[in-house]
């Protein structure tokens, strides 16, 4: 990160203000995303075992679908921030306008794709035959709210960059009740089986959606900013957003060669490699809310003109990404022994999860780096850099991985690899923090 004095007591205790105020809400919002696909598992795993197995193919299919195109929360964010800092709050408005259009377009795409290619995807992904008719009913209605979803992702992209976290928390909140209770009454009262499963999933992200829509024009309204689309805009979204795309891709990969190597070594490996992941996944929120937070105030600081506020912003937010990754790393060693009975009896599951449990434990400090500078890059909108650097370390993880059944490693040596791919992208994204190149100020980079 570039040398900056450390801030003085009261500019750190404002930091921490700051941070608190977006990455609290940030977190309760990333939680309530998951929980959607466990309300629908809860509630589908009472019709049978084939409904359940298909619902599994089709979540993970849109789950993939839509994540690939989290750069239109991310790159919003950080275009939006920039403008909030430089005073020009209807023109991040406007620009957040661009980014809920691209988001349309890209819906409907998929959807053109999706509706006539369903049974064929389901089919490459490998579902058995008594759950492929599930998997692509849940599929193709399911489609139909991929629009929803990408709005969601906009406009929660547009709140983040005007410093609003909470609304996107009370969204999510009320898009999980929502989706339960239309899941309950459309599964079972209305006897739509998993159908009803889908069509409360889109019924709850359209309603969603709606409520997005419904702030933001009103923000519109009150700034004068215009809500018709606008192509030089929605290419410019769409050109800001192609680097963070290549980083997902490259992230996405990542994580499917470490599947793809657990399972090389073994039913009980991958088994133990699957818990290990949803935990994973579960710290990453933590660390991810921090993150959030950068992209936010590190948007509106060098859209302000102010680089040595950005500055102190990283130094404060990399001492807490540190923080609660140690914090993180020492409630994953002490629970270890009540983590996994939740999800295994099997022994030989366990006893190869507790090893490299250790590792994801020591892991945590530098997870913590690596979430908090990925956060405040994105808020600088230095998404090329973020590409280049995601496929380095791609390009670093991929032959050590491979290596690790032929060199008969096992999962503790897996995730040593994980931890090695981490490693690497502290390393690249603290000398583009040091270099300073980052700190482009103005309403646009």
């Amino acid at each position: 990160m570039t040398q900056a004095p450390a801030p003085p007591r009261a500019a750190r205790r404002q930091h921490d203000r700051e941070i608190v105020t977006l990455a609290v809400p940030a977190f309760g919002a990333l939680v309530a995303e998951p929980l959607f696909v466990m309300a629908d598992s809860a509630i589908v795993g009472h019709l049978g075992t084939a409904q359940l197995a298909g619902l599994g193919v089709a979540s993970a299919l849109l789950m993939t679908a839509v994540s690939v195109f989290v750069f239109l929360a991310y790159a919003t964010t950080a275009a939006v921030a920039r403008r909030v800092g430089a005073g020009d709050l209807q023109a991040a408005i406007r620009q957040g306008m661009d980014g809920i259009w691209l988001a349309l377009l890209l819906g409907a795409s998929v959807i053109t794709v999706v509706l006539p290619m369903a049974p064929a995807i389901v089919e490459l992904f490998g579902a058995s035959d008594t759950a492929a008719p599930y998997a692509t009913t849940y599929l193709r209605i399911s489609a139909l709210g991929i629009p929803a979803m990408l709005v969601v992702l906009a406009a929660t992209g547009i709140l983040r960059g005007l410093q609003d976290t909470k609304t996107p928390l009370y969204v999510a909140i009320a898009g999980f009740v929502a989706n339960a209770a239309l899941n309950v009454g459309l599964v079972y009262g209305a006897d739509l089986g998993i159908a009803g499963s889908a069509w409360g999933t889109v019924i709850a992200q359209c309603g969603m959606a709606a409520a997005y829509l419904t702030v933001v024009v009103r923000g519109a309204r009150r700034h004068g900013a215009s809500l018709r689309p606008d192509a030089a805009g929605i290419r410019a979204s769409a050109q800001a957003g192609v680097p963070l795309l290549v980083r997902t891709l490259s992230l996405r990969a990542i994580l499917m060669i470490a599947t793809a190597v657990a399972a090389r070594l073994g039913d009980a490996d991958i088994a133990a490699h699957q818990i290990i992941l949803s935990l994973w996944s579960l710290l990453a929120f933590a660390l991810d809310a921090i993150a959030i937070a950068g992209q936010a105030i590190i948007g509106r600081y060098l859209g302000a003109g102010d680089t040595q506020g950005a500055r102190q912003a990283c130094r404060r937010m990399v001492e807490w990404g540190i923080a609660v990754g140690v914090v993180l790393g020492v409630l994953v060693v002490i629970s270890r022994p009540v983590f996994l009975p939740l999800f295994t009896s099997d022994s030989v599951v366990k006893d190869a999860a507790l090893p490299a449990l250790v590792i994801v434990a020591l892991c945590q400090p530098i997870c913590g780096v690596v979430y908090v500078l990925d956060g405040v890059l994105m808020g600088a909108g230095d998404g090329p850099y973020l590409a280049w650097a995601m496929i380095l370390t791609l390009a670093v993880f991929t032959p050590v991985a491979l290596l690790v059944p032929t060199l008969s490693g096992g999962l503790t040596a897996l995730w040593a690899t994980m931890t090695l791919m981490m490693t690497v992208r502290m390393l690249t994204l603290w000398l583009r923090s040091r270099s300073g190149r980052w700190l482009v100020t103005g309403a646009t980079r």
